[in-house]
């Protein structure tokens, strides 16, 4: 319904830009949660996709609950062993609590400085509610305060050949900007499997994950999704190196 609605707007030609915008954002964002969950219910072991959909849906932050998104992905980089990353994701899921239980005091004095330099957004609108029971709570902060006496760990984001954080699909300063797979939500910087529709690319290996996994899991969610990916995308069709200049 959403991507009718998405298509019927497109060549609405009265259409303001941000309100296309906005339902862009929407659809995909809705892409990726049926994309993890349809992986989720896979035997095969995808746990990387499934956290880099996870990790790609901070960039979204400011329109879904933060504490939500940023629990999540810290939580799965820890399983994946990411460490620096659910570190950071993690401490800043215990300062949005923070702010949601104490607006007055603590909203204005978030540090987003973690995030300079990424396309996560620096601010984020507070949910009325935390996403987490207490005990879950809890245990995240045992963990953070735990994790800041290792005096190993790198309390910093992760960055790619590009020299930026390795999620993010723009490089500041540079002009550069990396589409993003419609399979993990990660940048496609080598090995792009494009797509009939225009800006619509996959990771080759992502893809060839995916595909694999829908053909074993035989699940409604996974047919779904590879449906969805065709009408909105169409076929794929060939290789190249996709970074386009902005």
């Amino acid at each position: 319904m959403l991507f009718d609605l998405h298509q019927n707007l497109a060549h609405a030609p009265d259409i303001q830009p941000e309100v296309m915008e906005i339902f862009e954002r929407m659809l995909l964002v809705a892409h990726y949660y049926a994309t993890r969950s349809a992986l989720m219910t896979s035997s095969q072991d995808l746990r990387e996709i499934i956290t880099k959909l996870s990790v790609s849906l901070l960039r979204h932050s400011d329109i879904l609950p933060a504490d939500k998104v940023f629990y999540e992905a810290g939580i799965q980089c820890r399983e994946m062993g990411w460490l620096s990353m659910a570190f950071v994701f993690l401490n800043r899921y215990l300062d949005l609590v923070e702010a949601i239980e104490d607006p007055d005091g603590s909203a204005d004095a978030l540090d987003a400085s973690d995030f300079q330099g990424t396309d996560i957004p620096m601010e984020v609108p507070l949910p009325e509610e935390p996403y987490t029971t207490q005990e879950e709570h809890e245990r995240v902060r045992d963990w953070i305060l735990t994790m800041s006496m290792d005096q190993k760990l790198d309390q910093t984001l992760p960055k790619d050949e590009r020299g930026v954080y390795v999620a993010a699909l723009e490089a500041p300063g540079t002009g550069l900007c990396a589409l993003p797979c419609i399979v993990s939500g990660y940048p496609v910087l080598r090995n792009a499997l494009e797509f009939d529709q225009p800006n619509k690319v996959a990771i080759r290996e992502c893809w060839n994950r995916f595909q694999h996994a829908c053909k074993v899991a035989r699940s409604a969610e996974c047919s779904d999704v590879r449906e969805f990916i065709q009408r909105w995308c169409g076929q794929p069709h060939n290789e190249s190196n996709l970074i386009n200049s902005s």
